[in-house]
């Protein structure tokens, strides 16, 4: 897949592509849908996405709590899994915010990218203020010269999938709901960074994660599946991971910490991937070392149980 980043600066084999438009956080199912409208409107030409890095979102309201569900890389990771061949990840800024929606259609979709057909959502909106909706970008293409197909929002027992449903999902401790809508595991993606190692000296070394600039799921303990991205460890593995503060050694900054089930290992500087299949217990405090640990080697076990079962 090749990342495109720049609208007005493109090698000819990077036009003409049939392009999927919106953010696209977490990729889920309806996200899928588009993009497979996307392959089938155009099944001759490059298949694409155009998404906005920052999230617009973050633009506007920079100090908002953190409400992503995929950090860039790890949205440009599954999108390459789906086929997309041509990822435009315009730098959303001042310049881009401040197009008309006349002005977006033509210099971005028509002159720029020279995009052969676009799909969007029927709620799509556009341009400066977000004043273009999807009847606009139908009557651009048509004057203009590009497809445009509007892709009806994607239900789900009555309910409109959208990662708004998909953040409840997560902060109520439903993993399991969450990839029903996701259509893959939800997964924190990112380096493996320093700890405090506490884990080591329990009996539990974990690989620990920022999760800045996401938007937390219910703290507490989960049963985990975990992709080793990178390195010499590179492959699957089960395991159990904590999400939180830390409360029992007065941590404040929230993270994510691993342990990899029958694993031994080095994985600093690693990229991990870790899906949450099932929420197991709040974070708690204990009386002693050796009640946490025994809270451990339990959640371990019915970790262990449940990745078994899947």
């Amino acid at each position: 897949m090749r990342i495109i980043r720049d609208y007005k600066f493109v090698e000819p084999a990077d036009r003409g592509a049939s392009v999927a438009i919106g953010n696209f956080d977490g990729v889920h199912i309806g996200h899928r849908s588009v993009i497979e409208l996307a392959r089938q409107a155009a099944p001759d030409v490059p298949l694409g996405v155009m998404t906005f890095e920052p999230h617009p979102r973050e633009y506007f309201a920079p100090d908002s709590p953190p409400f992503r569900l995929m950090r860039g890389p790890a949205r440009a990771h599954r999108l390459q899994k789906l086929g997309v061949e041509r990822l435009y990840e315009l730098p959303f800024n001042a310049a881009l915010a401040g197009l008309t929606p006349e002005e977006f259609a033509r210099s971005v979709i028509c002159d720029g990218l020279g995009l052969a057909h676009v799909v969007i959502g029927a709620d799509f909106c556009f341009g400066k203020a977000r004043s273009g909706n999807a009847a606009d970008m139908v009557r651009f293409g048509q004057e203009m010269g590009f497809g445009v197909t509007v892709a009806p929002l994607l239900e789900q027992t009555e309910r409109v999938i959208s990662s708004t449903a998909i953040r409840t999902a997560l902060s109520e401790g439903r993993p399991r709901d969450a990839a029903a809508m996701l259509g893959h595991w939800h997964r924190i993606e990112g380096e493996v960074i320093g700890g405090e190692q506490r884990g080591r000296e329990l009996g539990f070394p974990t690989a620990n994660m920022s999760i800045d600039g996401l938007h937390p799921p219910r703290f507490g303990v989960y049963a985990v599946l975990v992709d080793v991205l990178d390195g010499p460890h590179k492959g699957s593995y089960r395991g159990a991971a904590s999400v939180g503060v830390r409360p029992m050694f007065n941590g404040e900054r929230p993270n994510i910490e691993t342990f990899l089930f029958d694993f031994s290992g080095d994985l600093y500087g690693a990229t991990l991937s870790v899906g949450l299949v099932e929420y197991l217990r709040p974070e708690m405090t204990f009386d002693g070392l050796d009640a946490l640990i025994a809270q451990m080697d339990a959640d371990c076990d019915r970790a262990r149980d449940i990745l078994a079962a899947l």
